[in-house]
């Protein structure tokens, strides 16, 4: 049965003490409704549930309940979330109703899959530059970014000023060009390099470890 409450926004004024307040977890199921929702949009859906959108992303209507009623989205009762409103909200939680700037580094395999990925304009994150060390994909076009030399790093990040930095390099590298990007003013860090990176207070960073990731999914099908 959907126990969705009648709609109650408070508005925006008190949006960045909620986004303080939301836990790590809370932060990437948002980040889950948010694709699925689009997804929504795109198939021409207008409303939804907590039912339905925990079965999209794989948890309980009661923490898709939570989650929403913590950013001030409320449902309502029989009727569930207006899709294109709840989209919104959330956009606006995440940061997404922003245009973020990024710059990638490292266009091996990965960082090449990452440039064609279609998906960033939609969340509101653009590819200023993309940057590698060997001189064969310089002024090559990767899904519309042109990759240039990784010696041209600063003077781009001096005249586009991205606030975010996709790393996509070897271990070894990784410490490295993450000092460089952060001299030149870079706020976050999206690292794929396997290694653990540990920057200076008051930078944002994700370590994504593809390999940890596999072995985390490998256990859970052991031990299920």
């Amino acid at each position: 049965m959907n126990t969705d409450h009648e709609t109650s926004d408070s508005g925006g004024s008190d949006e960045g003490d909620r986004r303080a307040e939301l836990s790590t977890p809370a932060v990437g199921r948002l980040s889950l409704y948010y694709r699925e929702l689009h997804r929504l949009l795109a198939s021409g859906e207008t409303s939804t549930n907590s039912r339905d959108l925990g079965a999209m992303v794989n948890v309980s209507p009661a923490v898709v309940r939570r989650d929403l009623s913590s950013i001030g989205s409320i449902g309502r009762r029989g009727v569930g979330y207006d899709v294109a409103i709840l989209a919104e909200r959330i956009g606006a939680v995440l940061g997404s109703g922003v245009q973020w700037k990024a710059v990638l580094i490292g266009v091996g395999s990965l960082g090449n899959a990452l440039l064609r990925y279609r998906g960033f304009e939609r969340l509101g994150f653009s590819l200023a530059a993309a940057f590698d060390t060997d001189p064969a994909k310089y002024g090559h076009e990767v899904g519309g970014t042109t990759v240039r030399s990784l010696d041209d790093l600063e003077e781009v990040l001096a005249t586009a000023k991205p606030e975010l930095a996709i790393l996509a390099v070897p271990s070894e590298q990784a410490s490295q060009v993450a000092t460089r990007v952060l001299a030149g003013g870079i706020q976050g860090i999206l690292n794929f390099a396997p290694t653990t990176l540990r920057v200076p207070p008051g930078t944002a960073i994700i370590n994504v470890d593809l390999a940890s990731e596999l072995q985390q999914l490998a256990f859970r099908i052991q031990n299920r």
